[in-house]
Order: structure tokens, then sequence, then C-alpha cells
């Protein structure tokens, strides 16, 4: 009972100091022209929520959970416009095929390690299956997503269980939100140093809109990290094909979330997806052979909602145009390179499997950013 008290104090220690991590522009460097919802984060989205639920025990147990909730109200009764889009499919994303067929999703999205994506389906079952409205519901597509922190932690134990991802589902709240080594991403490794949970947010002008697009990632991939287009991984002489330790191989997967308010339909939803994957790719990503990048885009507007039982066969949606699109083209960027870079910011050095992955140098960073000019006043 005590060490488990210990445990309970240890956790909270650390998602309170991940809370109040620094970020990407506490450092003056700013990604991009938009500007920034409040928090900057995925919450900025009005209704999105998000929690966590971060496990490190013993010196080979470092993963988690992170839940995604589009809005508070049932899901499975009240779907919402979705899209996913595959960067390189070498994952295990579940509820892949029903969101592409139907354009909808219809449980909060879990993110957590490889090996324990059929908890999460689980769990996400038995979340839909808790409310009472759904007492007759059958069949679940349940949406987790991946990314195998195996190389810090004791991934075959598959320590996670349902009542862990409930607890990230329950954890989730509006506003800022903790980054870096929590949930989904505690054992994670990104370019070679310690990755983990990353959010950013843009903000339109009013004249395109005022809509908000909000991202959340789970980094755990390789490559050559840039940073607002400076060659970071190459000044520090730590890029895929230095190798210096294994963890620098280029194999990895990203989990990329996008969130909107803005009225837009499942295809255009994808159109935005797939320049999710441009952001991933301004931060030196490569996609490698055994990378697992995918992302999921959805719309939380309340007119487009789908309801499971509708007393009539027709939907009447009003959905922004294919010409409407580009300013949250640009958002989706913007907002995705800064989530990445955010994930690695807020990161702490981590032990774990016999390993240890070191947080990103970031004085070190600080001073090439001021060689090229790119520290902002």
């Amino acid at each position: 009972m005590r060490y488990r008290l210990y445990l309970c104090l240890f956790l909270h220690v650390i998602l309170s100091s991940s809370m109040t991590a620094q970020l990407l522009r506490d450092h003056h460097i700013q990604i991009g022209i938009l500007p920034t919802g409040k928090h900057n984060a995925i919450t900025d989205v009005p209704g999105v929520r998000v929690g966590h639920f971060t496990l490190i025990e013993g010196k080979n147990i470092r993963t988690g959970a992170t839940a995604i909730l589009p809005h508070g109200d049932n899901i499975f009764q009240q779907k919402i416009p979705a899209a996913i889009y595959v960067g390189n499919g070498f994952g295990k994303l579940a509820g892949y095929s029903q969101v592409k067929e139907l354009g909808t999703l219809e449980t909060p999205i879990l993110l957590t390690n490889t090996l324990n994506v059929a908890t999460g389906i689980d769990a996400l079952i038995d979340y839909t299956f808790g409310f009472e409205a759904n007492a007759n519901v059958r069949s679940v597509n349940a949406v987790v997503g991946e990314t195998n922190d195996g190389y810090l932690n004791d991934i075959r134990g598959r320590h996670l269980n349902r009542a862990h991802m409930l607890a990230a589902i329950r954890n989730a709240k509006s506003g800022k939100i903790a980054q870096g080594n929590v949930g989904a991403g505690t054992g994670t490794v990104c370019f070679g140093f310690k990755g983990g949970i990353g959010s950013a947010s843009r903000k339109l002008p009013d004249l395109f809109g005022g809509y908000t697009i909000g991202v959340l990632v789970q980094t755990n991939f390789g490559g050559v990290l840039q940073i607002d287009g400076v060659p970071i991984g190459k000044e520090l002489g730590q890029y895929y094909f230095k190798r210096q330790i294994d963890a620098q191989d280029a194999d990895g997967s990203c989990m990329i979330v996008v969130a909107t308010d803005a009225p837009i339909n499942a295809r255009n939803l994808e159109r935005i997806a797939k320049r999710a994957i441009m952001g991933l790719a301004k931060t030196g990503s490569i996609a490698s052979n055994g990378s697992g990048d995918y992302v999921i885009a959805f719309s939380t507007h309340p007119d487009l909602r789908e309801a499971y039982e509708a007393p009539n066969r027709f939907l009447e949606q009003k959905v922004l145009r294919n010409d409407a699109m580009s300013p949250l083209f640009m958002a989706t960027i913007e907002a995705t390179e800064e989530a990445i870079l955010n994930s690695l910011f807020a990161a702490k050095t981590l032990s774990g499997n016999g390993r240890t992955i070191e947080a990103l140098p970031i004085k070190k960073v600080i001073e090439i950013m001021k060689q090229y000019n790119r520290i902002q006043p």
C-alpha cells in the first residue's frame, strides 16, 4: 500500500512538471506566421478534451495511454466527420477501415504502445457500453493508434490494462494539457532524443472564418532534426546515418491527431490530414520503412454531427468549399510542426530497460538557433 502511495505521488510530480514544462515559444522560437489559440494546444478547439494515464514502475515499465475526446456527449450516438491518412503504414491503427469507408468517428481516440492496442479496443468498447443510450449497441469501431516504446519500456509485458485506458478517458480535460513524458509518450524516442506527447494550435483570422486547428502528436521516429529550417540534428552531430546509438535509427512512428471546429466533411478532412504529413516532414522525419505515420483528422462543428438513429434519411449540412481550405491547410502544417517540436522541448531524460535516452539539449539548441537568427524578440 505504501509503495502504491509513493508511486501515485511520484506520477503526480511527473504530470505536474510536464504541465509546466517549457515549450518552444517559451524560448522565443516561432513556427510559421499564424497566431496560436489560447493554450497553443489541441484543446483550443471547442469541446476537445485530452487525458493521460502514465505508468512508471520499477526499472523497466515506462508506458501509458492518451485519450482525445472530440466532444463531451455520447460520441457513438453523435458521430462526427473524420478521416485518416496513412503517411507510411508500418503500424497498427485499429478502426481505420470503417472511418475510411463511412467518414465518421464514433469513439474517443486512444493512443498507446504497439502491444496494448487490443487493450485499448476493449476499453473503448467498455466506455461506449457504459452509456445507457447504447444499451442495444452490438458493434463499436474503436480507434486506437500506437507507437513502439519498447526501447525504454518492457513492451512485451503488456502492463496496461482496461482500467488504465479508461483512466486516461476519465482524466480528459480542456485547457492546458501535459506534454512530454506523459501518457502514450512516456517511453518514446524522437530523433535519438526523448520524445513524447506534443501539442499546438493555430487560429485563423476572422477574414478566413476564425476557425481553430489543433494538433496532438505522439512522437517516436527518427531522421535529421530541423527546427524552423535550422539543421539542429546535423549541428549536434546526432542524426540518422550517424549511428552513435541504436535509438538514432530512423525507424519508429508518429501518431498525429488534427482537430478543427471548421465545418468540413470527411473528404476535405482527409486533405487536411495529408498536410499534417508536410508538417512532419518539416521537422526532418523521413517516414522510414519501419515508421507508422498516421493522421486522424476530425471536425467538432455541431451542425455536422450524425445521429446514430435519425428520423429521416437525409443529412442537411453546410460545409466549406474546396477553395476555402487553403488557410486551414497552412494552419495544419504549422501546428503539426510545432506540436512535434513541443514534444521534444517538454520531454525529460528517461531511463528504462537498462538504457537512458537524453532529453534534447535545449541550451545548445538555443545557441544554434541564435547563430541562425531564429530567436524572436
